[in-house]
């Protein structure tokens, strides 16, 4: 019965550790990569809900414009589009034409929040944003093919 009684004790041991604080702490969100020269992305939001949706771009927009050098150019390669008519659905789609800087984080939420550090001001956005419904509904990347401009 000792015996028993020891590989267990040595088993809790070897497995609590497991179960620490540091073993439940989230992971870091994961990137939003964007690859190509040239990105489309088109999001979805509940008509009822584009002001909401409009704040949270407007607050995207205040931190990438007034943060790191990275940021700044990656503001000023994001245009976003807003469909003049609903969809069958009802829903307004966005699209995000963005020229992307490689190895930059396009997440919206993830990019306010490495500026914003208010708990209470991100569960706001948070809020903003979910209620709104956004969703992705594709992302087309590539090269550009002809340049009219030039």
């Amino acid at each position: 019965m000792r015996r028993l009684s020891g590989f267990l004790l040595a088993g809790a041991l070897l497995v609590l550790p497991a179960f620490s604080h540091a073993a439940f702490a989230q992971a870091a969100p994961t990137k939003f990569l964007i690859d190509g020269e040239v990105a489309i992305l088109s999001v979805s939001v509940n008509a009822a809900k584009t002001a909401d949706y409009e704040k949270v771009l407007a607050k995207l927009k205040e931190v990438l414009t007034t943060s790191t050098p990275e940021a700044k150019q990656q503001a000023a390669g994001w245009k976003i589009v807003k469909s003049a008519k609903p969809m069958p659905d009802g829903n307004v789609i966005y699209m995000h034409i963005i020229n992307p800087v490689p190895g930059a984080d396009y997440s919206v939420l993830q990019s306010i929040y490495a500026v914003v550090k208010d708990p209470a001001e991100q569960k706001a956005l948070y809020d903003l944003y979910v209620g709104a419904g956004a969703k992705n509904l594709s992302l087309g990347t590539g090269a550009v093919v002809v340049d009219f401009s030039k």
